[in-house]
């Protein structure tokens, strides 16, 4: 019984949602002549013969205003997102990470450099007095 109670409740809010149009329409119907004398925007121009169509327009636009929030707010809450994780490989940091080891002794005597300093420098320019 009680599974059957939530599933009816359940039901009716989901169709209260659904046709709130219909439920203006007919609380516009139902109250029309309350609505014509106090609520309605054109009451002063009865040559208009509004007769609370004003006040039904803003509440059937102010409905559908709320079921397109409801559904963008339905798709966002659907809408995932998608993220490709790639493993990036650093030969760098283990590099970084890594202390240095000399053979021994450290020779300064490395190909690249020279310990000799010519005498004199060779000369470039002539500086005549």
């Amino acid at each position: 019984m009680p599974k059957r109670f939530t599933a009816i409740v359940l039901l009716m809010t989901l169709l209260l949602a659904q046709f709130s149009r219909v439920f203006v329409y007919a609380g516009f119907e139902l109250n029309q002549q309350y609505i014509a004398t106090v609520l309605c925007e054109n009451k002063d121009k009865p040559a208009m013969h509004c007769n609370g169509k004003c006040y039904l327009a803003k509440k059937l636009k102010q409905a559908e205003e709320k079921e397109k929030k409801q559904e963008r707010d339905a798709q966002k809450k659907n809408a995932q997102d998608v993220f490709f994780v790639k493993a990036i490989d650093l030969p760098l940091l283990p590099l970084c990470l890594k202390t240095p080891e000399f053979p021994g002794e450290f020779s300064f005597d490395l190909p690249e450099s020279n310990n000799e300093i010519p005498h004199p420098p060779p000369s470039i320019f002539f500086i005549y007095s």
